[in-house]
């Protein structure tokens, strides 16, 4: 393993990871930043490949950043030995954990996507909020969905926000992004019984089976599902609502129906 150092704020190397903090930069050259070593280590579980490591060891103080320290030799990329100086400038948001990787961004398909049969898949159609993106894939993870598809998004799931909320869950869960339209298709090819969260919904969603092949739909808080869902094989559900508000936030609505679901299929 070499280990080579930068001390130039305006190395190229550097400018071009903090360049990935644009959308278009990420699209453009098919990588993305992955800031903490709880994500990087995730990343790594969920078999990624990095393109670059860059460490800052005075600021490796937690148990985790020791960890991929620790761990380096076993990544082929090339690993960046930074200054204090240079790591808070490709930092993004306040941490200062040490560590930060380039990784490729993956290929996320319906194709490739794995999911067993009988298994629980969650919807996410046109969420705006990276962080909405991520809490809700952190819900996922925790209630044991097997498969997230991000249908028509309208953000990039390797945002920060998104990387950050999630706590990682994004690299080790399976998740997949396509059309509303092919959603729809390879959910009905599989024999999914679809469940659509909607505000006009009659059902409460604690009243359906979501035991065996499932999908749970989730759409934007803004503008809510699109006119796809509204069909014959799509049952639509809502929660109870006693206050002034009539929704939750997207994410919290996730996690009352995964967790729903859990209980019955356990």
């Amino acid at each position: 393993m070499t280990i080579k150092t930068i001390t130039s704020l305006n190395n190229q190397r550097v400018k071009d990871a903090i360049k990935l903090r644009d959308h278009r930069q990420r699209a453009k050259q098919r990588r993305f930043v992955i800031d903490g070593p709880r994500e990087i280590l995730q990343a790594a579980r969920g078999n990624l490949r990095f393109a670059e490591l860059f460490v800052c060891e005075s600021l490796c103080k937690t148990s985790e950043s020791r960890q991929v320290l620790e761990r380096l030799s076993e990544w082929p990329a090339a690993i960046w030995r930074v200054t204090p100086e240079v790591f808070e400038k490709l930092a993004f948001g306040d941490r200062s954990d040490g560590v930060l990787a380039v990784a490729e961004t993956p290929r996320r398909t319906l194709a490739e996507l794995i999911a067993p049969a009988g298994g629980l898949l969650a919807v996410l159609e046109g969420l705006e909020k990276p962080g909405n993106v991520g809490a809700v894939l952190r819900s996922a993870d925790g209630a044991g969905v097997t498969a997230v598809i991000v249908a028509d998004p309208r953000t990039d799931l390797y945002n920060p926000n998104c990387i950050r909320a999630s706590l990682g869950a994004i690299f080790t869960k399976p998740v997949a992004e396509a059309t509303t339209g092919e959603t729809l298709t390879w959910l009905r090819q599989r024999g999914c019984k679809i469940f659509a969260a909607r505000l006009d919904a009659t059902r409460s969603y604690d009243a359906v089976d979501y035991r065996g092949n499932a999908a749970i739909v989730l759409g934007s808080e803004s503008a809510g599902l699109s006119t796809a869902w509204p069909t014959a094989d799509v049952t639509p559900i809502k929660l109870p609502m006693r206050g002034a508000a009539d929704s939750l936030n997207v994410s919290a609505t996730a996690a009352v129906l995964f967790y729903e679901a859990l209980r019955q299929r356990q």
